[in-house]
């Protein structure tokens, strides 16, 4: 990891200004294969807009964005999104998990992870959910940071090429925290 490392905790008020590095960062993940949601047909405009979407449920706080900078440079980002249901509020999920491929081997992924965590944890969360593409290089990271594998389906998503791909189901308890809200 860089010494130049920061992760920042982004507001509504902060998409329009980091659509632009998102959106790279997302299409440099799906130029790359990853199952993260989304075709090889992305556009760079398209990838911006479905970030700026993100705003009302940062402005509620239905979902935790952060993102990770080496210098000047974006490089990373997670987030975390908050169960609101009344029988559901110990849990989250951490979603779009991107580190840059150029930046990749360094720590980011395990930092940007990490702070999730703890956030979740601060907020009273004792229950996170994620799921990736078998087989992948997150997968290996997931396993190797305490999270359980709960199972794999078939053919569960397409990857960027439009190929069906299985996908692994993880969970991890968190300490018991008191406070309840994310």
């Amino acid at each position: 990891m860089t010494d130049d490392l920061t992760v920042t905790r982004l507001t509504p008020e902060d998409l329009p200004a980091a659509a632009p590095g998102l959106a790279a960062l997302l299409l440099d993940a799906v130029d790359d294969g990853a199952s993260v949601g989304f075709t090889a047909s992305l556009t760079s405009a398209q990838a911006a807009a479905w970030w700026t979407s993100l705003a009302p449920h940062l402005a509620d706080e239905g979902v935790i964005l952060w993102t990770a900078h080496d210098g000047d440079h974006l490089i990373g980002t997670v987030q975390l999104r908050c169960e609101t249901s009344p029988n559901g509020r110990h849990r989250a999920e951490i979603a779009k998990l991107l580190v840059h491929r150029a930046a990749r081997g360094r720590g980011t992924a395990r930092r940007l992870l990490t702070t999730a965590e703890e956030s979740a944890r601060a907020g009273g969360r004792t229950l996170l959910m994620l799921d990736t593409q078998t087989g992948g290089a997150a997968e290996h990271l997931y396993r190797t940071t305490g999270w359980t594998p709960l199972g794999t389906v078939p053919d569960y998503a397409a990857d960027p090429s439009g190929t069906l791909r299985p996908t692994t189901f993880f969970h991890k308890t968190l300490s018991t925290a008191t406070r309840m809200n994310c």
